[in-house]
């Protein structure tokens, strides 16, 4: 990609460009003996087209030197805002910022990360601003670039996390030319992702990008966060800066919305009158300190607390974790998004408290269900904790609170044979072949419980083994699922993640989905050249194995049978050896591991690598779930 007659990195290989340009040199006698004329309305293209769209690039001479330009500026602007790294797959869109990042910024706050591709950049930045609570830079170029980008954004958006993009275009037609510059710009280029990102603006000059610049951190960073786009002109990066330099704009970042204190006084006084009350977490903890407000309220309540699927709330080993015991009669939701609908059977009083009611948009259908609930606070969780837990603790007698105490201890055996009952469940299938997903959890949770570890992928793919088994209290031990569902993000998103508990001196684990890494393995290569620890162990079913349940599932009520169920769903006929593709890349791969009894070496030497600072895989061929 790049400017003028630049080649495109997208560009048809040479040989059809040849081709085509035989076609147009045929002399017009030779044409006339052919016999199919051509058809009506196929333009032949012209020996200028093909050489601007296929030809290696002219050389650019420039007039002058341009010793302050325009995209110098824009990386002091983005040096106000604190982002460490920016991921990008190089484009000429943006070939002036990105010279700025490199030479002008000393490649440093932020550091250029090379991207194989914009999905990866922008997964990166959604699994990095889950363990370190603030957005990384994305770089992406032009329409084709952001729309390679698109699946990542909107999981982005559908988990509810700030992603900050930068899209390069052309704004001005009179000055693009022709080419692939044209085919790459758009009159409104955010219009294609402005469904699932919470803002966007195309500035149209220097001071308009620094106030968009900062405008953009801000909304990102505001509760419900979101992804945020601004377009960025390839003409106005090149432009010389004028002497009077536009102003930065002073970042203030908003507080969090707190909960009406009338209605935050009625929930402590109905939570605290309740015989059997729940409490269910979402996206409720924020920080770090989220899970210290969560476990200061359970304890006061002596209620058990549901931790939520996507992220750590609530200490998984704590005596208060779980579902409670029996029916319960009022149910605390804190930022959970949507809700069962009611069969009109629950006599449970259900109170919501979420930022989501403060934004929602109309196409896109990720807020689920409307959420049936007896009194909703639109406000955000972790921030209206503090004044929940001093008014239920204001309104507790010391009657109440022994009360409380029995209840607690009732509680606290439930979760006790709950972790029972997981450990024998653990055991069925121990020394089988392939691996069982028990046995590759618990083996991986013998070497890394000492360690300040971290578990970058999902859970939901593997049955869920590491929440049943291991110890999870932090917020960065785990960092949840893609948040739209959409495969692709697991690798990618992993090893950003990886990326921010390296400046922690964290262990990264990734138990990663063999189908989710073949959308875009070149992100092992980005984790390789930037010396990204991170341990991947393969859950190699050789199978997209939920659509393989889903066939089987629809054979089946039509009575049709299972045994073509494989067809479109798995991956075998050739295996693919991951082991071979970690080293085709450059790193550190071993496999496949079919013998449970090979399992555990094989994790002590990739986290040896690990833990000299380098990424590592390890292919484990897994029973399907």
């Amino acid at each position: 990609m790049a400017t003028n007659h630049h080649v495109d990195r997208r560009r048809f290989l040479k040989g059809a460009a040849a081709g085509a340009a035989a076609l147009v040199a045929t002399p017009a006698a030779q044409q006339t003996q052919e016999s199919t004329p051509p058809r009506a309305g196929t333009a032949v293209p012209s020996s200028a087209q093909l050489s601007a769209d296929t030809g290696a690039p002219p050389p650019r001479v420039s007039a002058r030197i341009i010793e302050h330009p325009g995209s110098d500026f824009m990386v002091d602007v983005l040096k106000t805002l604190g982002f460490d790294y920016v991921a990008a797959n190089p484009g000429s869109s943006f070939e002036g910022l990105h010279e700025s990042i490199i030479n002008y910024g000393a490649n440093r706050m932020p550091e250029l990360l090379t991207c194989c591709h914009e999905e990866s950049s922008v997964a990166m930045a959604h699994g990095f601003a889950k363990i370190e609570g603030k957005p990384m830079l994305a770089l992406l170029h032009g329409t084709i670039g952001l729309q390679h980008a698109a699946m990542a954004i909107y999981n982005a958006y559908a988990d509810r996390v700030p992603v900050y993009m930068i899209v390069g275009n052309w704004m001005d037609g009179a000055a693009r030319p022709n080419g692939v510059n044209s085919y790459h710009s758009a009159q409104d280029v955010a219009a294609m992702v402005r469904d699932y990102v919470k803002w966007d603006d195309e500035p149209a000059s220097l001071g308009h990008f620094a106030e968009s610049a900062v405008r953009a951190y801000k909304i990102a960073m505001t509760p419900p966060m979101a992804p945020v786009v601004v377009v960025l002109d390839h003409d106005m990066q090149e432009r010389p800066l004028t002497e009077n330099t536009p102003r930065i704009p002073k970042l203030t970042m908003s507080s969090p919305p707190a909960g009406e204190m009338g209605a935050v006084k009625e929930l402590a006084r109905l939570l605290v009158a309740a015989e059997n009350p729940r409490i269910n977490a979402g996206r409720a903890a924020r920080t770090p300190n989220g899970i210290a407000l969560l476990v200061e309220l359970a304890e006061a309540l002596q209620a058990p607390v549901d931790g939520g699927a996507d992220r750590v709330n609530f200490p998984s080993r704590h005596p208060l974790a779980g579902n409670g015991i029996g029916q319960a009669d009022l149910i605390l939701n804190l930022e959970v998004q949507g809700g069962p609908r009611s069969d009109g059977t629950s006599r449970a009083k259900t109170i919501s408290i979420t930022v989501a009611d403060l934004f929602i948009k109309s196409n896109l259908q990720d807020f689920q269900h409307m959420a049936e609930v007896d009194m909703a606070i639109a406000a955000d969780a972790e921030a209206t904790l503090p004044a929940l837990i001093e008014e239920v603790k204001r309104l507790l007698t010391a009657d109440r609170r022994r009360a409380l105490l029995a209840r607690g201890a009732k509680l606290a055996e439930a979760h006790r044979q709950a972790r029972v009952q997981a450990m024998e469940a653990a055991a069925y299938g121990w020394d089988a072949s392939p691996i069982s997903l028990a046995r590759l959890s618990a083996e991986l949770w013998a070497q890394i419980k000492n360690d300040d570890w971290s578990l970058v992928s999902w859970q939901g793919f593997i049955s869920g083994w590491p929440g049943r088994l291991w110890s999870f209290d932090k917020h960065y031990q785990y960092i949840g699922g893609q948040g739209a569902g959409a495969m692709g993000y697991g690798a990618p998103a992993a090893v950003g993640a990886a990326l921010a508990n390296r400046s922690h001196g964290r262990l990264s684990i990734n138990i990663q989905t063999d189908g989710d890494l073949n959308y875009a393995p070149g992100v092992l290569w980005t984790a390789v050249h930037h010396r990204i620890p991170l341990l991947t162990i393969m859950h190699n079913n050789r199978a997209y194995h939920q659509e393989v349940m889903f066939i089987q599932q629809m054979a089946g009520v039509r009575n049709r049978g299972v045994d073509r169920a494989h067809i479109g769903t798995t991956l075998r006929e050739p295996d693919i050896d991951y082991s071979k593709m970690a080293q085709c890349y450059g790193m550190y791969g071993e496999g496949p591991i079919t013998d449970p009894k090979d399992l555990a070496p094989a994790i002590r030497r990739g986290l040896d690598r690990v833990k000299r600072g380098e990424p590592a895989l390890i292919d484990v061929v897994t029973q399907p779930r």
